[in-house]
């Protein structure tokens, strides 16, 4: 969200909705009398608005910080009871000693009355700002859907794939192998989930674990014995919902460019879910010269999407070193 309409609300509330609501209580007389109190309840009506708008608290429910949240308020109206029972000075004004009693009671509402409604009023700003944000999230979460979409197509099974496996599948059928009939059903799984599941917001992250399987088994049957790969996966719960293809991008890259016929070599590929927090990664060695251009734009897509659906929430390391390429991404669900 633009930061200016944060500003000018910012302002409206100190220029505005402040100064209005202190000339609501006899003020003059509190500032002549009173200087002290008058300045402290000022200074912290001040302070009451910035701390909520500062902390979030919408953002804090939605994300289940309760606790956080019920600590704030609690230090708030703990701040507020003490003013409420702010001392008077020396100097009294003879008027207030005749009626202590009422004066107190009165000046004890004046400070709750003002605290609720600056209170109030923040936090309104605080949640029409969240739900706008929000909004505008869902908003770049479609427009990015848009534009990747025929990237992840193209990603996913791309022309090359697909003209190595039909001739594999082709070999294996002719050969009248054992695996074709095996290998032709991973092949039709591959594109139903390509053509179907990629339309969705989210899905079951035992779809995706499928998905990757089967790709790496088709990958395999197009590969000897040169290329080993290592496949696990630690899944506590295959109902957790993810965004589909968000973790495809870096077994096509391993398999892209750390796969060879002619030397050995190793892919390790490890899915871990606990406690609803996934770890991704993948290991391989660079085979063959990448294209960074080509291979940065799946990335960025991912990453792009990642940061979309999981801001603050994902961390994403890749990494290029000693001939070897490292990817690892761990998100919080």
């Amino acid at each position: 969200m633009d930061s200016n309409i944060k500003l000018y609300i910012d302002l409206l509330f100190c220029c505005v909705f402040l100064p209005l609501i202190i000339a609501l209580v006899p003020v003059e007389t509190w500032i002549e009398k009173y200087t002290s109190f008058a300045v402290t309840l000022v200074l912290f009506l001040y302070c009451v608005y910035f701390v909520i708008r500062a902390v979030n608290i919408p953002q804090l429910v939605m994300r289940r910080k309760i606790f956080k949240v019920a600590g704030i308020i609690g230090l708030l109206l703990v701040a507020a009871f003490l003013l409420s029972h702010f001392p008077y000075p020396d100097n009294i004004p003879p008027v207030m000693t005749r009626y202590p009693k009422l004066h107190e009671h009165l000046r004890s509402q004046t400070v709750w009355f003002m605290f609720l409604v600056v209170s109030g009023y923040s936090l309104s700003i605080s949640l029409l700002l969240e739900l706008f944000r929000q909004i505008i999230v869902k908003k770049e979460i479609e427009e990015q859907k848009n534009k990747v979409e025929l990237s992840l197509y193209k990603a996913q099974i791309n022309p090359h794939f697909m003209f190595n496996t039909l001739n594999t599948l082709y070999g294996l059928t002719i050969s009248k192998s054992d695996r074709a009939e095996d290998a032709f059903v991973k092949f039709i799984e591959i594109l139903k989930y390509t053509y179907t599941q990629v339309n969705l917001d989210m899905i079951p992250i035992g779809n995706e674990i499928k998905y990757i399987e089967d790709y790496i088994s088709l990958q395999l049957l197009r590969l000897n014995s040169h290329t080993k790969v290592s496949w696990e996966y630690e899944i506590e719960d295959e109902s957790v919902l993810i965004p589909p293809m968000i973790l495809i991008t870096f077994v096509e890259n391993a398999f892209k460019y750390g796969s060879s016929s002619t030397k050995d070599c190793n892919i390790a590929i490890k899915a871990e879910l606990k406690d609803r927090k996934l770890s991704f990664s993948v290991q391989n060695r660079i085979m063959r010269d990448n294209s960074e251009s080509e291979m940065s734009v799946g990335l960025n897509n991912c990453n792009a999407r990642l940061n979309l659906i999981y801001p603050e929430r994902h961390i994403l390391s890749v990494c290029e070193c000693s001939g070897m390429f490292n990817v690892l991404l761990k998100i919080k669900l």
